[in-house]
């Protein structure tokens, strides 16, 4: 699957800006594969049959099918997770189920790790991917942000959220950090391919050039893998989306494990990926604008208490 900027990213992106605590709460969307729970029946539909309003501004291949495969990182609460009876749940879920209302169709939620998530789009696995991915210009055009090569025909992006990075540490325990250069000569761990992961690898080439020590950086599959390895002790601080750091800061221990360490950074777009040139792209941005004006996605936001990233309007390839 904000600062998020914390984003989730392959090289250098995003995943969230929101302010305040993240309530834990959620009903929830579809999934498939057998690691979700699908809420339709998935069979084929027409514009005859179907009277969502959007139905028919939906790629033909999706009106048959009928649902909308979406590839997600489901390990990064409150964005998207598992609840305790395993059902996936969380912001990205609960919005898409209200697109889905807008267009006929079911979103069926299918988990994979977050860097396969847009080669998985490109095989054509899933049809979207939503999970607090950072839109970028790299890639919207299929670079690779670490070494400016071309590896695929990029992705178009349905902006619907805006997110920065955050710090965090052990609950009373901030070894002095407040800043990314006070991180310096201490151990970090972040979730692999994600913006905090490329801050952190920049911001060690600067300690290392300064001659204050590279920060010794561990990467995990995802984000709560790298919260266990903090929780215990091995490492000094950990760097996620705000909207997760926030929400792991509130729930962890009952909200006794972790604190926020200075301000957040790299404010930027998350977006539902796309394959480029898909007209799924278009019913997707007229979907996300009639839940806005209709009010279903101010009440979203604010059930997981992520009002400060909320937008205004669907955007197409927003990010830079």
């Amino acid at each position: 699957m904000i600062a998020r900027t914390t984003r989730r990213t392959t090289a250098a992106r995003s995943r969230i800006a929101t302010a305040g605590a993240i309530a834990v709460a959620g009903t929830l969307l579809l999934t498939a594969c057998g690691d979700q729970t699908d809420s339709g029946d998935g069979g084929p539909n027409t514009s005859e049959t179907n009277k969502a309003p959007l139905f028919g501004q939906l790629p033909e291949a999706i009106q048959d099918k009928g649902k909308i495969k979406v590839g997600s990182d489901i390990a990064y609460p409150p964005i998207e997770f598992k609840d305790e009876s395993g059902k996936t749940v969380g912001f990205d879920p609960d919005l898409a189920e209200a697109m889905g209302r807008q267009l006929g169709v079911t979103f069926e939620f299918e988990n994979g790790t977050f860097d396969t998530l847009l080669t998985g789009l490109r095989s054509k696995r899933y049809d979207i991917a939503m999970s607090a991915m950072t839109d970028t210009k790299d890639r919207q055009n299929g670079v690779d942000g670490d070494t400016g090569k071309k590896v695929g025909e990029g992705v178009d992006f349905v902006d619907y959220f805006t997110a920065g990075v955050s710090i965090y540490t052990k609950k009373g325990d901030d070894k002095g950090i407040a800043t990314w250069s006070d991180l310096c000569g201490k151990k970090m761990v972040v979730q692999r391919n994600t913006v905090s992961h490329d801050l952190a690898k920049a911001e060690s080439e600067k300690c290392t050039q300064s001659g204050k020590g590279k920060i010794a950086l561990e990467a995990f599959d995802n984000d709560l893998e790298a919260q266990t390895r903090l929780r215990a002790g091995g490492a000094d601080a950990g760097s996620s989306d705000f909207p997760v750091a926030a929400y792991a800061v509130k729930t962890s221990g009952g909200g006794n494990d972790f604190q926020l360490v200075g301000e957040q950074v790299e404010a930027a777009p998350y977006g539902i990926a796309v394959a480029k040139g898909n007209e799924l792209s278009k019913a997707l941005v007229a979907a996300l604008d009639a839940v806005i004006k209709n009010g279903e996605y101010g009440k979203i936001v604010a059930k997981w208490g992520v009002e400060a990233g909320a937008v205004t309007e669907a955007k197409l390839n927003g990010g830079s």
